[in-house]
């Protein structure tokens, strides 16, 4: 498997470039394709050109995927992996950055359209926003600080359903429902009048969850509006709320997994269980602000969006009872200014700012069965991070390159109101930061072109991480740095049904970020020297059958994707273990998503994937792995035209259709062996969506 695993790019690359060229037959695939487009650099471009790993989930691909979970669709891009150990409990890594996750997302800037969604502290709250509030998803690899600020795995770029531009007004209504209780309920508005465009969605979903103790519940209402109050340019005005909740069982030893994989932690005669203390967490966030697109003149454009959030978060543990108060506000404004038309050499130059500052309130209390008992420790931490950035880019005859560079900011001030009873701030200032980057591609021919590129990666330890759930903060620990060297190509035909991006590159880190447990199980972190971490990343789409009005079937379309990760600690000596040389912990190294999607007559479709996941390192010493899995999962459709505007979608599928017993989403470092989070196995969904 190893063998043909390394094969697989080579084989791709050389193999495909005829066919790219070959000419193809006429069909209605013109009609209903269209050439992919990204804006995650400030303005719409073809990503044919784009010089950097960018990765799309559009519509379309978002469709084929189960709508209650955003993991099935996340993983089909190589070089991420989404986990999710329990319903609502997610994980996301770029590039191997499982490794300082303990749940959540680090190491990743994540924006809400022009709204960092990622507060001032370097936490993110994805599993907030229902999958059914997405209508596309951009996915940079690798760090980009030039634009987005902090960060060393990458940056996503959600963009909410809001941003459809259809004429008039519209509705839809879908319901699923499937094995161990899961039920999902979603509803949309749409009306655009003249110069304004209101949407509207809400979203209900409960799971019962295939462990004990594993049942979640969201509730989800979002609103966008956009007014165009002269030509070329508009104001938005975008906000969400989420009410999240979810019981987690927590992990079990493999011995405990074998015996019942469904079990909830279990109690010790020193420690009680997952279910004994009523482990939770509940999470709920608004978020809204204003993007204000304006064109100054011709050649001038400002984008300005003022925005703020507040979350609650409760987290009753084993050990005790977290409960945080999060406020974040901030502002992001950047200017561009374009060449004449006309001339040889066609250039823009952005330049701009982005301004966060969040201030949490962090309590923790003793732990009672689920409810809060005596005060701990009452923490107050003020973070602030902002950064200016500017970019020139420009094309002549076939070359695009680009070079930008932004210089960041970081601070945090802290003070302990119990026990201490502190009266005054103590602040830790991090030295200011430059990252650039510099990128070219060259058109080889209209439909090939090969890019390079090299950036700094710049990532500051995040407030979970400064004051983790040992309660004590951690003034020593230092940012994570590293320099990434980045080639690929990208290859397509003519109208975009065949498509090949590849990737190959060497990040090199410093001080970089790992956690640590203390035998109560609290975590602490610390910097354990450096990383040498090399990959390879391949995505490949055709029509093999092109789509078509007739026949029984109308199109046959195979998608691969394909990550290779060489990740390796480079000096890691930690309380006189020597780690140095042993794979990054929470990284498999090869991982392999396949799918056919299969347009038949009468409006029916199959859609079915397979994953591949090689076995994962537990813990540093490399002692303790979780074995490989595969997975299917399939999806049968049935899609009607009621009338002009009214469609009706049935469809079922099956997930885990092999029965496999395996972990998505493993507690690395685990005290007491407690690695595993055994997820479901075969399961069953179904669905309806009506649109009007």
């Amino acid at each position: 498997m190893r063998k043909t695993l390394m094969l697989l790019p080579g084989l791709l690359a050389g193999a495909l470039y005829l066919h790219a060229q070959a000419p193809k037959s006429k069909s209605i695939i013109a009609d209903t394709l269209k050439t992919v487009e990204v804006k995650s650099y400030l303005f719409n471009q073809s990503l044919l050109n784009v010089p950097a790993a960018i990765s799309t989930l559009g519509p379309a691909q978002l469709k084929l995927q189960p709508d209650n979970s955003l993991v099935p669709a996340m993983n089909t891009i190589p070089g991420v992996r989404m986990e999710e150990r329990s319903p609502g409990s997610y994980r996301l890594s770029l590039r191997g950055s499982l490794l300082r996750s303990p749940f959540g997302v680090r190491d990743v800037k994540v924006y809400y359209d022009e709204i960092p969604l990622t507060d001032a502290g370097g936490n993110t709250y994805l599993n907030a926003i229902d999958p059914t509030g997405i209508r596309s998803i951009e996915v940079l690899k690798g760090p980009d600080g030039s634009l987005f600020g902090a960060n060393s795995g990458g940056v996503v770029i959600i963009r909410p359903t809001g941003n459809i531009d259809t004429v008039g007004q519209s509705a839809s209504i879908g319901i699923n429902g499937g094995s161990y209780g899961l039920f999902h309920e979603n509803a949309a508005l749409h009306s655009k009048l003249d110069k304004d465009q209101l949407d509207i969605s809400q979203a209900h979903e409960t799971y019962d969850g295939y462990r004990q103790h594993s049942n979640m519940r969201r509730n989800y209402f979002q609103v966008a509006n956009r007014w165009s109050y002269s030509a070329g340019n508009e104001l938005k005005a975008m906000a969400f709320y989420s009410d999240l909740f979810y019981n987690t069982p927590g992990g079990l030893t493999f011995t405990q997994q074998l015996a019942d994989p469904r079990s909830a932690r279990l109690g010790t005669a020193a420690v009680p269980g997952a279910i004994d203390q009523n482990i939770s967490i509940t999470t709920q966030m608004l978020t809204g602000g204003l993007v204000n697109s304006l064109n100054l003149s011709r050649r001038l454009k400002n984008v300005t969006a003022v925005y703020g959030s507040h979350v609650y978060f409760a987290n009753p543990f084993i050990t005790n009872y977290e409960q945080r108060d999060e406020n974040t506000f901030g502002l992001r404004s950047y200017f561009e200014w374009r060449s004449r038309g006309g001339m040889d050499l066609q250039w823009k130059i952005n330049a701009g700012l982005e301004w966060q500052q969040t201030n949490s309130a962090i309590n923790n209390y003793g732990n009672k069965k689920g409810v809060k008992d005596t005060a701990q420790t009452l923490d107050r931490i003020n973070t602030n991070q902002h950064f200016f950035f500017v970019r020139y880019l420009g094309d002549l005859s076939r070359f695009h390159f680009e070079a930008a560079l932004s210089l960041n900011n970081y601070s945090y001030q802290f003070k302990n109101l119990y026990p201490l009873a502190q009266t005054g701030f103590t602040p830790r200032n991090f030295s200011a930061q430059l990252m650039p980057r510099l990128a070219l591609s060259y058109q080889l021919t209209n439909n090939f072109i090969a890019r390079a590129s090299v950036s700094r990666g710049y990532s500051t330890p995040t407030t979970a991480e400064v004051r983790p759930t040992d309660n004590v903060i951690n003034t020593a620990l230092q940012a994570q740095t590293g320099w990434n060297y980045e080639t690929g190509l990208r290859l397509r035909n003519l109208d975009e049904t065949l498509i090949l991006d590849a990737s190959v590159f060497y990040y090199r880190t410093d001080n970089a970020i790992v956690r640590r447990l203390h035998p109560d199980e609290t975590e602490y972190y610390i910097n354990a020297g450096g990383t040498n971490q090399t990959g390879v990343e391949l995505a490949f789409s055709d029509w093999l059958i092109r789509l078509k009005r007739t026949g029984f079937i109308r199109g046959l379309q195979f998608n691969t994707s394909y990550t290779l990760s060489r990740y390796f600690f480079r000096d890691y000596v930690v309380a006189g273990a020597n780690y140095s040389g042993n794979p990054l912990t929470g990284v498999p190294r090869n991982v392999v998503v396949s799918s056919l999607q299969t347009r038949l007559a009468q409006g029916f479709s199959l859609f079915v994937q397979h994953s591949y996941t090689a076995e994962i390192p537990l813990n540093d010493a490399s002692t303790v792995y979780a074995p490989h899995y595969n997975l299917i999962q399939a999806k049968l459709a049935w899609s009607h035209r009621m009338s002009k505007k009214t469609r009706l979608e049935i469809y079922a599928g099956a997930d885990n259709i092999l029965n496999q017993h395996y972990s998505l989403g493993n507690d690395l470092n685990a005290v007491g062996n407690r690695y595993f989070n055994p997820s479901a196995l075969r399961n069953y969904f179904a669905g309806i969506n009506l649109n009007l």
